[in-house]
């Protein structure tokens, strides 16, 4: 009777298979030879799957996990192409360009260091050689020259498990200090090496198999460097221009002179420096540093107000920047000049909900432009600026309608300060005469890197930042941050990076130790990500990189000012519940 049921639901002897099955995309499946590698699977279904670009393919997603190319597969699977496309292959195809820079710069002139100090908006890297003299146009047409002969060339990018105290070996020996300095924070006794033509290095995550991939960068010198430019992932295989971005370059340039002066070059310094009790300091310079710049944008803005020019204040900035602390210290210096802050919030100028333009799901798109009632604002913003009385919007959000607020007129030593994310944009305020605007961007301009080759994205740093608010202060996990991240970064490179050299100012409110401060919240919070779901892979590879971190103590974290912007993230902000002016308003 047993055999009867199992001959129905077609149980048979079988003999063990030599083969596995990949399910790409969930759409169709291929079998291959036990051990056949990502890369041969995604290879073989570009041939037929038109979504799927040979070129461009940078790794695969393994059951819910991120993998190389050169991972084989020994278990039937599900497997997602990971594309250039994507975030996770942008980053692959980076870390892999810099290793080709790397290894075609040591073998033209052995011995010499270029460090990837930023990134620029386009897409590249700024990179600078240490102590020699820069490349000149020759010597980085030779470079160039060399990378794309070892791209021709079709050189396999190799990996192996060393152990530490052999990888220290091998980077003190190149007297890479800062390597070393940062293996002093590895807890593990090995560590993943990655080899292009007999050159071993580390590099912070997954590499391509081959330099074949790496066929779209260019290199141009730029001030007392170069600029290594990839793709990005809109546009995988073309280079945009680089446009001027000058001011980002004294923002980046100062941040460089305020390291140097707290002797803080890497992460390994600064963990030696955690390590070592001395983080008080560095704490109090940092603090002191950005203060002194806010008080410098304040004093400019009130000369220019006694000149009788600035009369309103913009401020912008990406998701998780301190706008909100900045915007209240920026008062409190107002206030120390004589000048009385006038808030105005612009999410009291929306229109009405049905006439709110819509993205290309259909959804409601409060982020756009015309998402405001702009001859409102502007209306208003003249009438406050002429110093009559003036009604002001307010906006139902329960409702979804647009109405009167309340009656205002400003003092003549007022002035009018409006945060939100257009407020880089000129077409916020085109009834408004250039010269009585200051607009200020803020942003995580620069972070300190793990060492010469691999820096540390600022885009992660305000999502480390985002997601210790959000579960402190609005409830969300971890997981529900890293989901909306990417419709949040969407906005930012519509609405917000296009504009920010329009900026008469550029707060960069980057703190040297913050990430010291951000890992004891940050990682329970990512351990509690459940694996094999989408949000786990972004947890994973944040959890990883921030376990090259020391984290402060709790001692140490008590030493961070309560008017400290990171406060605004981590808790504890004596500005939390402080309205600039109320020592000037009645009830």
């Amino acid at each position: 009777m047993q055999n009867e049921h199992a001959e129905q639901v077609g149980i048979h002897n079988a003999k063990p298979r030599k083969t596995v099955q990949a399910a790409i995309n969930n759409e169709f499946i291929l079998e291959g030879p036990i051990g056949t590698t990502i890369e041969t699977f995604l290879l073989e279904a570009s041939k037929t799957y038109k979504q799927i670009d040979a070129n461009i393919i940078m790794g695969g997603i393994v059951d819910g996990k991120l993998r190389e190319l050169t991972y084989p597969i020994v278990r039937d699977v599900s497997l997602v192409p990971v594309l250039l496309t994507s975030s996770d292959g942008g980053r692959i195809y980076r870390r892999s360009l810099v290793m080709l820079m790397a290894t075609a710069a040591d073998e033209l002139w052995p011995g010499i260091k270029v460090s990837v100090s930023y990134a620029i908006p386009e897409g590249g890297f700024y990179c600078e050689i240490i102590d020699r003299a820069p490349f000149d146009e020759t010597e980085l047409n030779q470079l160039e020259q060399k990378m794309r002969e070892i791209v021709a060339n079709d050189d396999p990018i190799n990996k192996r498990i060393a152990g530490r105290d052999e990888a220290a070996e091998l980077f003190a020996a190149r007297d890479e200090d800062d390597k070393v300095r940062l293996l002093e924070q590895r807890q593990r006794n090995d560590l993943t090496l990655y080899d292009l033509r007999g050159r071993e290095d580390y590099y912070y995550g997954y590499m391509l198999s081959s330099t074949r991939y790496l066929r779209t960068f260019e290199l141009s010198l730029s001030m007392d460097g170069f600029i290594l430019q990839y793709p990005r992932k809109e546009k995988p295989t073309e280079l945009p221009p680089i446009e001027n971005f000058g001011k980002l370059v004294q923002v980046f340039q100062q941040a460089n002179v305020w390291l140097e002066r707290m002797g803080v070059q890497d992460i390994g310094r600064l963990n030696q420096i955690v390590r070592e009790n001395r983080a008080q300091e560095i704490i109090l310079v940092a603090e002191a540093l950005q203060e002194r710049l806010i008080a410098q944008i304040a004093r400019d803005i009130w000369a220019k107000h006694q000149n009788g020019k600035v009369q309103l204040v913009l401020i912008a900035g990406p998701s998780s920047s301190g706008k909100t602390t900045f915007s209240k210290r920026l008062a409190i210096q107002l206030l120390a000049h004589g000048l009385q802050p006038f808030t105005l919030e612009m999410d009291m100028y929306f229109v009405d909900r049905e006439l709110t333009p819509r993205d290309a799901n259909g959804e409601y798109d409060f982020e756009a432009l015309r998402a405001i009632n702009l001859h409102a604002f502007n209306r208003d913003l003249l009438q406050l600026m002429a110093g009559e009385q003036t009604r002001l919007a307010h906006f139902d959000f329960i409702k979804g309608k647009s109405g009167e607020g309340h009656l205002a007129q400003l003092k003549s030593n007022q002035i009018i300060i409006v945060e939100g994310i257009h407020g880089l944009n000129p077409g916020l305020v085109p009834d408004i005469p250039s010269e009585k605007v200051y607009r200020i961007y803020v942003s995580a301009l620069t972070q300190l890197n793990t060492d010469i080759h691999n820096r540390v994205s600022t885009t992660d740093v305000r999502l480390l930042r985002r997601i210790v608010r959000d579960a402190q202060h609005r409830g969300y996990s971890a997981t529900d941050t890293i989901l909306r991240w990417p419709s949040v970064r969407r906005g930012e490179k519509q609405n917000i990076f296009p504009y920010q050299e329009n900026a008469e100012a550029l707060f960069n409110s980057a703190l040297v130790y913050e990430l010291a401060a951000l890992r004891p919240l940050a990682e329970p919070l990512l351990l509690q990500v459940e694996p094999a779901t989408p949000a786990h892979l972004e947890a994973n590879r944040l959890l990883s990189f921030m376990r090259w971190v020391q984290p402060l103590s709790p001692a140490q974290q008590a030493l961070i000012p309560d008017t400290s912007l990171i406060r605004e993230f981590i808790g504890g902000s004596i500005l939390d519940d402080y309205l600039p002016g109320s020592i000037h308003r009645t009830s």
